[in-house]
């Protein structure tokens, strides 16, 4: 059995300012992730060293986000905030600490809107208050896969795809915005016809828009002993435009809105311009 080590910290704010698409704020309500995947790199932003080094194993805990997140939203016009940008808001300590569902409550009664994403299950667990302000919220399951062999290996304490794909459906039925991330696109693992297929029908049975970002390769990805070191080498500009291409061109059979490219997190914090006056 995994051991995992929780640690807890004071915050002087929750918001920080966004450079993703279409964000003006991010919050994270937790360090480090839970969730473990392979790819992520938002360990690369984690200032935490312990987190960041144990990624996967050790997570932090805002004890007084929800207090700091008060204060803010009186002090900040409202606008849309990212859950979350370098942390998954619904991975399993969630469940304990309750810091999304707290910080959803706040942020949507003082009118700003929230743009979930996330790759477990328990966000249906928040599903009423996403029915009750289902015109502030929208919602993005990352589903890179659907094949449950592979999900094990580079997301390995995700909920399964098709646990999140069965979420993604009963959050639709509920008329809010939902939207797919098919993110990252790993050449020789989950770049076939198949998946993009799959994961189409997907967007068209929710009516979701469907984000699509390739691997961004950073250093810890070419030691020896990592899992996708072997696939790193074919990806090039070349696979790159020509599964767009393709994706693409399917997008527009399904009639779907796709989207290319993902910005990477900001390191910019000052929110200076999103004071109220």
């Amino acid at each position: 059995m995994r051991r995992i080590k929780v640690l807890f910290t004071k915050v002087s704010h929750g918001l920080s300012r966004s450079n993703l698409p279409d964000l003006d704020y991010a919050l994270n309500p937790y360090i480090g992730c839970l969730h473990g995947c392979i790819y992520c790199y938002a360990r690369l932003y984690t200032k935490q060293g312990e987190a960041s080094s144990n990624w996967g194993k050790v997570v932090v805990v805002k004890e007084n986000l929800l207090k700091v997140l008060r204060e803010e939203v009186r002090k900040y016009r409202s606008g849309v905030v990212g859950l979350s940008t370098i942390t998954d808001p619904y991975q399993p300590i969630e469940a304990i600490y309750r810091l999304t569902r707290g910080s959803l409550k706040i942020l949507l009664k003082n009118g700003f809107h929230v743009s979930i994403q996330t790759k477990n299950t328990l966000v249906l667990r928040d599903l009423d208050l996403l029915i009750k302000y289902h015109n502030k919220v929208d919602v993005g399951f990352t589903i890179t896969t659907l094949n449950t062999h592979i999900a094990k290996i580079i997301e390995p304490y995700s909920s399964p795809p098709y646990s999140r794909a069965k979420a993604l459906k009963k959050i639709a039925d509920k008329n809010i915005e939902t939207w797919i991330f098919y993110g990252p696109v790993i050449p020789g693992l989950n770049d076939d016809l198949g998946t993009i297929r799959e994961i189409l029908n997907l967007a068209v049975e929710t009516n979701s828009k469907v984000l699509i970002d390739n691997l961004h390769v950073k250093p810890f990805m070419k030691k020896p002993e990592h899992p996708l070191r072997e696939y790193i080498v074919k990806l090039n500009r070349k696979w790159w435009g020509k599964f767009v291409e393709e994706v693409m061109k399917k997008c527009r059979e399904y009639n779907i809105e796709c989207i290319k490219g993902y910005a990477e997190p900001s390191k910019i914090t000052t929110l200076d311009k999103y004071l109220r006056e």
